[in-house]
C-alpha cells in the first residue's frame, strides 16, 4: 500500500543540547529529540543503558508476598511448578525460572499446556494433574491474569498459586497467593510495558536479593543475573513489546549474552538459524523466535523449553533439528493459509470498504492463524482477525491490530457472543462456536468503523530527520549503530533526502533495485529490496537507512532505500 510520509519536526534548541553534550551529529541528535529524548541525562541512559537504573522490584505490587511463598518453599523442600504459556515469551521465562530457582536450592518442575489441547492460559484439570504430582506451589508466567476461577480452585485445593503477567488486567483480579503484574491497578512499578520474562526477571532479582540479606548464598555462590538476561531479550524481542526503558536495557545487554552461546541450547538454535557471529534483533525476531515458537504451533512447545534448559550439546542440537523441522512445516502451512485469507479478503467484494477483516476457515491450523493475521494488517492495513473452526464447530481467533488502535478494547465492546477472549492492544485471541462467527464480524465491523477515521486506515511511513547530501557518509552509518538494538518501539530510523535523480539503475535479484543516485553534487550507492516496479525517473524523495556494504574486505557507504516517492516542495 502507498504510504503516506510523516516528517518529525524538532526544535533546534533540544537538538544542539543533545549534539554538543552527547558527542553526537546532528542527524543523529536530531533523531534522538523526535523519539522524546529531551536531556542529556535522559539521552546518556539511552546509548548506554545502566542496569544499576533498573527500579526497585518491590515496587511491583505482590512481589513481597511473592518472594516470602517461595523462601517458604525452598525452606520446606516444596516443589515448585512453572506453569508458563506456549509462545516464546512464556517459553523463555519458563526456562529463567526454573534454571535460576534449580541453581539456588529449589525443586522446580515445569508444565506448558499444550495450544490445542488445553488452550491459553492456566486450565483446572491441567492445575490438578499438576497438584497430583506432589506440587505445593504453582507459579504461572505470561498468563494468569484472568485466571479468577483457576485460582479459586487451587486456593480451595490448598496449593498457592503466584501469577506473574503482562497482559490486560479484567475488571476482577485473581484472589491468588500473589499477582505480580505491573498493569494491575495499585501497582507503582513505573515501567508499565514488561513482558511476561521481564516480569518473571524481576522476581528474580527481588527473591536474589532477599536471599542475600539472609545470608543464603554461601562464599562466591551468588548468582549473576546477568547470565540470565539472555532469555529476557529473547521473550522480550518475540512478544513485540516497546524497546524503551527496562526492555531497553534487557535486550541491549542480552543480546551480548545471546552472542556469547553460553547456554548450548541457545548455540544449538543459532546453528539452525544460520546465525554465525553477533545478533541483531531482527535475527532474533525473525530467525531464532520463530523456531522455539514453531513447535508450539504445531503441536507442543516444551521442546522450546527442554532446548533452553539443556546442559547436553548433543542433546541440544537434536532439539535444535527438531525444531528447525517444525519451523519449516508451519512456513509451508502459513503460505497456504495466506493465500486462502488474501483470496477470501479480495473475493468477497467488501474491501476496502470495510475498516476490519474477520474471517474464518474450517481448513486453518489454529497454530498459525495469528502469524497470518499479521501479514494480512502488513498488506491491508485492517484490525484482522483470523479464525480456524474445528469439526465440532469451535472456533479460535487471533487478531492483530494497526498502530493506535486498541485491539482488545474494540473486541471488548462486541463480546457478547464469545465464550472467551483476551490480549493487549496489538494482538488478541477469542473462543467462539462456529455458528456465532458471522455476527461476531458484523459487530467487530461497526466497533471498528465507530473507533477508525479514513485517514487512520492510511499506513504512514515516519520519517525521523531530513538530512542534506553532505551529512551523509560512512561515519553517520557508523553514529546510527549506536541507537540500537532496533525493534518496537525503537524502530530502525529513516532519513530522508530530497530532489535526487537517478543516474544509474538495474534489476538484481529477486526483483530489486540496484541504484546510483545524485543529490547536491554527491552520489550515492542504493539499494531497494522488492522495488523493482517503482518508477525511478525525474526529481525523487527517498526514505532510507545508510549503512556498511562490506565486498572483497572494502567498506563502502550503501543507503537501503524504504520508499520512494516524486518529489515534494
Amino acid at each position: 500500500m502507498q504510504k503516506k510520509w510523516v516528517i518529525k519536526r524538532v526544535g533546534c534548541e533540544i537538538t544542539e543540547i543533545l549534539a554538543t553534550s552527547l558527542g553526537i551529529s546532528n542527524p543523529v541528535a536530531r533523531i534522538l529529540a523526535g523519539r522524546g529524548i529531551d536531556s542529556a541525562e535522559v539521552g546518556k541512559q539511552f546509548l548506554v543503558p545502566a542496569l544499576s537504573s533498573m527500579p526497585d522490584p518491590y515496587l511491583l505490587k505482590g512481589m513481597d508476598a511473592a518472594v516470602e511463598r517461595l523462601l517458604r518453599a525452598r525452606t520446606g523442600s516444596e516443589t515448585v511448578c512453572i506453569y508458563g504459556d506456549y509462545d516464546v515469551d512464556g517459553i523463555s521465562g519458563t526456562a529463567l525460572l526454573v534454571s535460576f530457582l534449580r541453581q539456588v536450592g529449589f525443586s522446580c518442575t515445569y508444565f506448558i499446556p499444550n495450544r490445542f489441547d488445553d488452550g491459553y492460559g492456566l486450565h483446572e484439570e491441567s492445575l490438578r494433574q499438576i497438584i497430583t504430582l506432589g506440587v505445593t506451589l504453582i507459579i504461572s508466567v505470561d498468563c494468569g491474569i484472568t485466571a479468577v476461577r483457576e485460582a479459586n480452585f487451587c486456593r480451595q485445593a490448598g496449593v498457592d498459586l503466584i501469577i506473574l503477567d503482562h497482559h490486560s488486567p479484567q475488571e476482577k483480579i485473581p484472589e491468588a497467593t500473589a499477582v505480580v503484574n505491573p498493569l494491575q491497578p495499585g501497582c507503582a512499578y513505573p515501567f508499565k510495558m514488561l513482558a511476561g520474562v521481564g516480569v518473571a526477571f524481576n522476581l528474580l532479582v527481588a527473591l536474589r536479593s532477599r536471599m542475600r540479606q539472609e545470608g543464603l548464598f554461601s562464599l562466591g555462590a551468588e548468582p549473576d543475573l546477568r547470565d540470565w538476561l539472555d532469555l529476557v531479550a529473547l521473550g522480550t524481542i518475540a512478544d513485540v513489546v516497546p524497546l524503551s526503558g527496562q526492555n531497553r536495557m534487557y535486550v541491549y545487554y542480552g543480546l551480548q549474552k545471546l552472542e556469547q552461546s553460553l547456554r548450548p541450547g541457545i548455540t544449538a538454535l543459532k546453528r539452525v538459524a544460520g546465525i554465525k557471529e553477533s545478533v541483531s534483533c531482527g535475527q532474533v525476531g525473525f530467525r531464532l523466535a520463530p523456531r522455539l515458537n514453531a513447535a508450539g504451533r504445531m503441536e507442543s512447545a516444551v521442546p522450546g523449553v527442554d532446548l533452553l534448559l539443556s546442559n547436553d550439546q548433543v542433546e541440544s542440537a537434536g532439539i535444535a533439528d527438531e525444531l528447525n523441522a517444525s519451523n519449516a512445516e508451519r512456513q509451508s502451512v502459513e503460505h497456504s493459509i495466506l493465500e486462502q485469507a488474501v483470496a477470501q479478503v479480495e473475493g468477497d467484494g467488501c474491501y476496502p470498504a470495510r475498516k476490519s477483516i474477520v474471517i474464518a476457515s474450517t481448513d486453518w491450523h489454529q497454530g498459525v492463524i495469528g502469524i497470518v493475521a499479521s501479514r494480512l494488517v502488513e498488506r491491508y492495513h485492517r484490525p484482522t482477525i483470523l479464525i480456524a473452526i474445528d469439526a465440532e464447530g469451535n472456533a479460535k481467533g487471533s487478531g492483530r491490530s494497526i498502530p493506535g488502535f486498541h485491539l482488545l478494547e474494540a473486541i471488548t465492546n462486541c463480546s457478547g457472543q464469545l465464550l472467551r477472549f483476551g490480549g493487549h492492544r496489538y494482538a488478541a485471541g477469542i473462543g467462539l462456536k462456529s455458528e456465532a462467527v458471522s455476527s461476531f464480524a458484523a459487530e467487530f465491523e461497526v466497533v471498528v468503523a465507530r473507533m477508525l477515521g479514513d485517514s487512520e486506515l492510511i499506513p504512514t511511513l515516519d520519517i525521523d530527520a531530513e538530512v542534506i547530501p553532505t551529512e551523509v557518509d560512512l561515519d553517520l552509518a557508523k553514529e546510527l549503530r549506536r541507537l540500537e538494538p532496533f525493534g518496537a518501539g525503537n524502530p530502525e530510523p529513516s532519513l530522508m533526502l530530497r530532489g535526487v535523480t537517478v543516474v544509474e539503475r538495474r534489476i538484481v535479484g529477486d526483483g530489486h533495485l540496484k541504484l546510483r543516485i545524485a543529490a547536491g553534487g554527491e552520489t550515492f550507492s542504493a539499494i531497494a529490496f522488492r522495488q523493482a516496479e517503482c518508477p525511478t525517473d525525474g526529481l525523487l524523495d527517498i526514505a532510507f537507512f545508510p549503512e556498511d556494504n562490506v565486498w572483497n574486505n572494502k567498506t563502502t557507504l550503501q543507503l537501503r532505500i524504504k520508499a520512494i516517492r516524486k518529489a515534494e516542495a
